[in-house]
């Protein structure tokens, strides 16, 4: 069984990301931020999102484990900011629903989205400038941004929230980091 563990950087909606692996048939765990990344076992890894760069521990280690990873809002930011991308402050704040456009219809994460859907996603901040290897694969007129991927490094994130309710198909992009683990 495909085991995906949800690294917590104190997002509230972390135990949903957690659900919604489980609720596909994943072996899941939230794991704190803290914990080691040489100690964890798993087949993929979700940086969940969270309040701020800050609080994140361990977290960056995690992207040299040799697994795909999977960014959400803060989790994403934070992929970016690692790899020399730029992060910054959104012109919208708080959450809201918002339409994006999938420009990549063949990403392995988002493109079976095309060509668009909704989303539910704060823009408190946001990802303003790509990290050197990654693709735009979708944008709004809220954020530039509203995902990206690197399929040579497995590295993939959304600005949005695919746990919520509010944002349609979100299971869908859970499903497909789940083939992308299973065929890494």
């Amino acid at each position: 069984m495909t085991r995906i563990v949800v690294i917590d950087l104190h997002g509230q909606f972390t135990h949903l990301e957690r659900r919604a692996l489980r609720d596909i048939g994943v072996d899941t765990e939230i794991v704190s931020a803290e914990e080691p990344a040489d100690e964890v076992e798993a087949d993929g890894v979700v940086l969940s999102g969270g309040p701020d760069m800050d609080r994140v521990g361990n977290a960056p280690d995690y992207l040299d484990l040799d697994v795909p990873v999977f960014g959400i809002c803060l989790g994403m930011q934070l992929i970016a900011s690692e790899l020399d991308g730029a992060v910054g402050g959104g012109d919208y704040g708080g959450y809201a629903d918002v339409d994006v456009e999938i420009v990549d219809d063949e990403d392995p994460l988002v493109g079976s989205l095309a060509p668009e859907t909704r989303v539910w996603a704060s823009h408190a901040d946001e990802v303003k400038s790509l990290p050197e290897g990654f693709a735009q694969t979708a944008t709004s007129d809220v954020c530039g941004i509203e995902a990206m991927s690197n399929p040579e490094a497995d590295l993939y994130g959304v600005q949005w929230h695919p746990e919520v309710a509010h944002t349609e198909r979100g299971d869908e992009v859970f499903e497909n980091f789940v083939e992308i683990c299973e065929s890494a």
